[in-house]
């Protein structure tokens, strides 16, 4: 009783795009202004201008419990972060009968001339712009869904000096469409009006991908905590894997996550971190030390971006508040360090320390920003070989990992 139809590629609505029946048969048609005068509805049809969406429902229910039909128009592929979803959980999907269009997003490929199998794809429409920007750091590929507030300037202005892309595709459908290559500089200084539809954003680098059997993004890694020796290192100065992978396990990076790897030495946690599809910016204060970072990034195929600097000077620079980060190395410095980090981290805070003198201080700077602290001291013992094909057990250096989480941390939703 309620036809949903998806119309033109992007939200342009030649009357073509909703058959004849469908349209004469309507007593309740519900759309946004320009999708109601491109089509031809009876005269008795009582039409609602889709602004708010509650009291829009709530006139779908009305005709709904009389059994009379209903028209909602959409734009491109209403199933596709669209109307389908709310209409779905009020009514019931065996309520619905949907005929989509071809979504911005295909159609932004397709004038790009790009496959998107491979593609993220996120909405900044009503969202936080936050993980769009985050996505747009840790993949290729990724396609945004723009709003008031979250365009591509928004965007541009968000990612800041970059190498990549951006694929402006305005009004798609439309006379007036318009598809523009620009580097996210020259977005973010520009005035794009209401009419874009999709940014791509791409690392032509890293874009060209292998042929796919499952869409999305690259399927996460087989394993993590990998051997000291997928890193360059100086000295034996790394995270060991057994401590990363505890530290993994309490950061929970995730796709549509930032990251901050502080005095990130080889970049091992960052470089891990990034293979799960979070954005990762990487603190180090010696060069050598950046320039690893970078070199283990690169062998692995993901981007980090390094910061070379000292903390906690150089966190001030750092622009968005993290979701998680990563806290190595000592020093004095480290409770100031750690206490900045846990200020602005949205959920977790990870430490690792060798001196155990450093403990109570570090677990005062996580509880004194309200972080609920836990850790645990790692000993270990490696199988190490001896002669006559036998072992023995190495002991590596013990580690406390201390953690802070931030109570009813916040969580946003990702659709790859």
């Amino acid at each position: 009783m309620i036809t949903v139809v998806g119309m033109g590629a992007a939200g342009a609505a030649p009357a073509g795009d909703v058959p004849g029946n469908v349209a004469e048969a309507a007593e309740l048609v519900v759309g946004g202004r320009r999708h109601l005068d491109a089509v031809r509805l009876p005269e008795g049809a009582e039409r609602v201008v889709l602004g708010a969406l509650a009291p829009a429902l709530d006139t779908v229910a009305e005709y709904v419990a009389e059994e009379r039909p209903v028209l909602v128009l959409a734009s491109g592929d209403p199933g596709f972060f669209g109307i389908v979803r709310v209409l779905a959980e009020r009514f019931g999907p065996e309520l619905l009968d949907v005929r989509p269009g071809i979504s911005s997003v295909a159609a932004a490929f397709a004038r790009a001339g790009l496959p998107w199998d491979d593609a993220v794809v996120a909405s900044a429409h009503g969202r936080d712009l936050r993980t769009a920007v985050n996505l747009c750091r840790a993949h290729p590929k990724v396609a945004v869904l723009t709003g008031p507030g979250a365009g591509p300037a928004e965007l541009g202005a968000a990612l800041g000096p970059d190498a990549r892309v951006f694929v402006v595709a305005s009004a798609l459908g439309s006379a007036g469409e318009r598809v523009e290559r620009v580097t996210p500089a020259e977005a973010a200084v520009r005035d794009w009006g209401s009419a874009v539809s999709v940014v791509l954003c791409l690392d032509e680098a890293r874009a060209a991908g292998p042929v796919r059997t499952v869409a999305g993004p690259p399927s996460g890694p087989t394993g993590w905590a990998l051997a000291e020796d997928a890193f360059v290192h100086r000295d034996s100065m790394i995270t060991k894997f057994e401590v990363r992978a505890l530290a993994l396990a309490r950061l929970g990076p995730r796709p549509g996550d930032l990251v901050w790897d502080v005095g990130a030495g080889s970049g091992s946690v960052a470089v891990e971190c990034a293979r799960l599809g979070a954005a990762v910016t990487a603190v180090e204060k010696t060069l050598d030390g950046v320039e690893r970072v970078r070199a283990n990034a690169a062998a692995h195929g993901v981007d980090v971006r390094v910061v070379h600097g000292t903390a906690p000077a150089a966190l001030a620079g750092l622009d968005g508040d993290p979701d998680a980060v990563f806290v190595g190395g000592g020093g004095r410095e480290l409770p100031e360090i750690v206490a900045r980090c846990a200020r602005r981290a949205r959920r977790a805070v990870v430490v690792a320390v060798a001196a155990l003198d450093r403990v109570p201080a570090v677990r005062g700077a996580l509880a004194g920003a309200g972080l609920e602290c836990d850790g645990v001291l790692l000993q270990s013992s490696r199988l190490a070989p001896l002669p006559g094909d036998v072992h023995r057990l190495a002991a590596a250096n013990p580690v406390f990992l201390l953690w802070g989480v931030r109570p009813h941390s916040p969580t946003e939703g990702v659709a790859p």
